[in-house]
């Protein structure tokens, strides 16, 4: 029988971990409660306020990705882009896209995708996401997995 006790340096590292989780809970409140705040600031208001319900409608009719909701998302142009420069939830944020985004950019992407989703009565289209942003398949499947999980 060994005469070291684990039991001291287990509960050490379970303090760490749980200093660090809190650190990531954390930046994630702040970022829940900055999130898309921009959105009420010019230029994007004026933007949101024009191209939302027409965005929705066409989200209804033909589905998210389809080729008329990227018409809609092209005709929003340079303000939209300004958004995404304001919100690294975005892989447009990033010069190299979702290859860009932290594991915390990435979990408040898919709680966006999520609440977007959920007020249209539909699931997330990872699928769609993935062709859109260029994700990898090990990428897609933690998404799906967290989706899953959480919702």
């Amino acid at each position: 029988m060994s005469a070291y006790d684990c039991t001291k340096d287990v509960e050490e590292h379970r303090r760490h971990v749980s200093n660090f989780m809190s650190e990531a809970i954390i930046s994630l409140t702040e970022r829940a409660h900055k999130h898309d705040a921009s959105k009420l600031q010019e230029p994007e208001k004026s933007m949101y306020d024009e191209f939302k319900p027409r965005i929705s409608a066409v989200e209804k009719e033909y589905g998210y990705g389809s080729p008329q909701y990227e018409q809609v998302v092209k005709d929003m142009g340079e303000t939209l882009k300004v958004h995404f420069r304001n919100n690294s939830h975005h892989p447009e944020h990033y010069i190299n896209g979702i290859d860009g985004m932290s594991l915390l950019d990435l979990l408040e992407a898919l709680c966006d995708w999520q609440a977007a989703a959920s007020k249209s009565g539909q699931a997330v289209n990872i699928e769609a996401n993935a062709k859109r942003f260029k994700m990898s398949p090990q990428l897609a499947q933690i998404f799906k997995n967290t989706l899953a999980e959480l919702w």
